[in-house]
């Protein structure tokens, strides 16, 4: 028996994640998160824009991912390589988002 999972839940999970990165990176969510202590905030955020660049790395590629998954025209015909795409696209995101996390942990 073979699961068939919508493509709309996959890129909604996407797109979830790349907002909470962003928000996090460039909205100043992450900062509020990790270095609001007043005096060690300078070096806290020094660390977490460290964190930020790794982070940004598996973001880009998530965004590859998720993108090349809708405009691929072998993707937009095959259910198999869409999935392969979107797959690996929201993996990114999680990953991207889990390096922010940590980096922002071990920033404080």
């Amino acid at each position: 028996m073979r699961l068939s999972v919508s493509p709309v839940l996959p890129t909604v999970a996407s797109f979830l994640l790349a907002a909470l990165w962003g928000l996090s990176v460039f909205a100043g969510w992450g900062l509020e998160a990790f270095c609001a202590d007043g005096e060690a905030a300078r070096p806290c955020a020094e660390r977490l824009g460290a964190a930020s660049m790794v982070s940004s790395v598996f973001a880009v590629l998530a965004a590859l991912c998720t993108a090349g998954a809708w405009t691929v025209p072998a993707a937009r015909r095959d259910e198999r390589v869409f999935g392969r795409f979107m797959g690996a696209g929201v993996a990114a995101w999680v990953v991207a988002v889990g390096v922010l996390f940590v980096g922002g942990m071990l920033a404080r």
